[in-house]
């Protein structure tokens, strides 16, 4: 009997020993005395840039784990922000999800990956996380001062907040450079001018993180689940590829490539290789942009018709109709297959201004065998096709001979000892006249009748 109440004192206190340890500093850690929650449990990485690529992996992250009856969804993030737009679509996603959501901050839930967080039913964070710093920026990284853009921003923080009972002015503050937060007793201070970003330590005192742990599986073990059945979501080959295809540097390279080895190939024929790398440029750029998520079947039908019409173009007389028309379809493509429609104009014209110096080198050294030579006439008539010229005789102006055949006007002179076919001025000379040569066009030697 006295080692049956040891052994149930003992399975009692292991639960809670263990329970203290993953929600240190977390006084309210749920499912507490509470028996493990069983059930796959699906972790996610956002650790990129918020884009629509993220957004497209998550989606399918989400879907896999409803699939596969995931009892929980982890949300890993170490992102310094990205798209707005991006993050609305995920924030969406994360909190309409029928299966529970916890965000574990590994690193920086920065800018829009604040959002994300928020939007999860439970935040744990790792010690020296932080979450926060969600003022609005340009492209260049400028702080955006547009009052419309700034109150959309900071109403969807606030919101995010409050849907799990956090305090919105916190949020708010992580917006608006512009707004004063003063929370004592959340520890929680900020001036006209400062951003609010916080560490785990004061997130977990601010209520903007229910527990603080080192891996997602103390996370997940703190929310009361067992880590029997843990399942990492990885990018897929095409993903990763995906993520390298579409950096802005390396979408500039490939259109400088696709439009320079095209335009050689169709300029220049007969090199092979400028046009296989062109083509190929072009597929990686639509290939990368269509597995991110940005571009539709449309972006490969524009890209087609565009370089169609430019081929044709060369062949058929339209005066630059069909080249004008394909050149706007291939730009419409490159446009629309791209996330940001300033960025792919940016990265087209750089492009652009890089293909045409060297398509411009490349004509002039290769000029002999430029596609225009076709419609220049090139042949010669010369000994080696059996033509012999008539050579020029100009000495023979003011040379005086006779006509030994009548000039009507053309006819036989004897001039010089030599008898040359002649012409007149336009009058009739009779045979046996005498004539002087006053000019030699060519193989055409003009006379006129001499007289005394």
């Amino acid at each position: 009997m006295m080692l049956a109440v040891c052994a149930l004192f003992l399975l009692l206190l292991v639960p809670f020993g263990a329970l203290t340890v993953q929600a240190s500093g977390s006084p309210g850690s749920p499912d507490a005395g509470s028996g493990l929650k069983k059930g796959p449990v699906f972790i996610l990485p956002v650790d990129q840039e918020i884009e629509r690529g993220l957004e497209s992996f998550l989606k399918r992250g989400f879907e896999e784990a409803e699939k596969y009856g995931a009892s929980l969804i982890v949300l890993e993030i170490d992102t310094p922000g990205g798209r707005v737009d991006s993050a609305e679509q995920i924030g969406i996603m994360v909190r309409e999800s029928k299966i529970p959501t916890l965000a574990f901050i590994k690193g920086d839930a920065a800018s829009a990956g604040s959002y994300i967080a928020l939007n999860a039913k439970k935040i744990v964070m790792k010690p020296g996380s932080m979450i926060g710093s969600a003022s609005l920026v340009d492209m260049s990284g400028k702080r955006v001062d547009d009052a419309k853009l700034v109150s959309f921003w900071k109403s969807k923080m606030a919101g995010a907040a409050a849907l799990n009972g956090r305090d919105p002015d916190i949020a708010a503050g992580m917006t608006d450079i512009n707004l004063v937060v003063d929370k004592p007793e959340l520890g929680v201070h900020k001036s006209k001018g400062e951003i609010i970003a916080l560490t785990s330590e004061q997130a977990l005192k601010a209520g903007y993180a229910d527990a603080t742990g080192d891996s997602p599986e103390e996370a997940v073990a703190w929310m009361g689940y067992s880590t029997d059945d843990i399942f990492r979501v990885q990018h897929t080959g095409a993903e990763k590829l995906s993520q390298f295809l579409t950096h802005p540097a390396v979408m500039t390279i490939l259109l400088f490539i696709g439009i320079a080895g095209v335009v050689i190939e169709l300029l220049v024929p007969g090199f092979g290789v400028p046009g296989i790398l062109g083509t190929l440029a072009f597929v990686l750029y639509f290939f990368g942009n269509y597995v991110a998520g940005f571009a539709g079947a449309e972006t490969w039908l524009l890209f087609i018709i565009g370089l169609v019409l430019m081929v044709l173009e060369l062949f058929v007389p339209s005066f630059g109709i069909l080249g004008i028309l394909g050149s706007v379809s291939l730009i419409a493509g490159v446009v629309r297959a791209a996330h940001s429609f300033t960025h792919a104009l940016f990265s087209l014209g750089i492009a652009f201004g890089a293909a045409v110096v060297v398509i411009i080198c490349v004509l002039i050294a290769f000029k002999e065998r430029g596609i225009w030579n076709r419609f220049i006439l090139s042949d010669s008539l010369g000994k080696e096709q059996g033509f012999i010229p008539v050579p020029e005789k100009p000495e023979l102006v003011g040379r005086s001979g006779i006509s030994i055949t009548p000039l009507r006007p053309s006819g036989t002179a004897l001039i010089a000892d030599e008898r040359l076919d002649v012409v007149t001025e336009g009058g009739f000379i009779s045979v046996n006249t005498p004539v002087t040569v006053v000019k030699v066009e060519g193989g055409r030697i003009v006379v006129k009748e001499a007289r005394e």
